[in-house]
């Protein structure tokens, strides 16, 4: 056994990290695209925490998934309802979200592109602890999308 076998990385479990701060992050100025087409933000760590502000959308919603297939319904039998939330102007799911993620994904529910902005916390866990079955977020089925 390696002398150092005890020096273990952080991982989603890890208490610690979510116990502090988490590490600023924003990303101003995202274009999700018209409908059925998708736009993916990538975290450099798992998040602590998300929140999602609109810009200018109207009446329009902004469609959010952990991942590829939550966002298109994949696993559901409804196409649109899929594992996944919509946000508006005054949508009270924009956050702060308590969700540890690796990456989030949008797209418009209108032919229109909806401008937003992300704002998160990251821990100081790499997001290939949280990697599903399709990417560095969750896999998209069993109810998280």
């Amino acid at each position: 056994m390696p002398a150092d076998s005890w020096k273990l990385a952080a991982g989603l479990n890890n208490v610690g990290s979510y116990q502090v701060s988490g590490r600023p992050w924003v990303s101003g100025s995202c274009l999700a695209p018209a409908s059925g087409s998708a736009m993916c933000v990538r975290f450099p760590a798992v998040t602590k925490w998300v929140q999602i502000e609109p810009v200018n959308m109207g009446g329009a919603h902004l469609r959010v998934a952990y991942s590829q297939n939550g966002l298109f319904g994949k696993g559901t039998t409804d196409a649109k309802g899929g594992y996944n939330f919509q946000i508006h102007q005054s949508s009270s799911l924009r956050g702060p979200m308590d969700v540890k993620v690796g990456e989030l994904w949008f797209m418009s529910e209108t032919t229109d592109e909806l401008t937003f902005d992300v704002v998160a916390g990251l821990t100081g866990i790499p997001t290939e602890r949280c990697k599903g079955d399709v990417g560095s977020s969750w896999s998209g089925s069993a109810g998280v999308g």
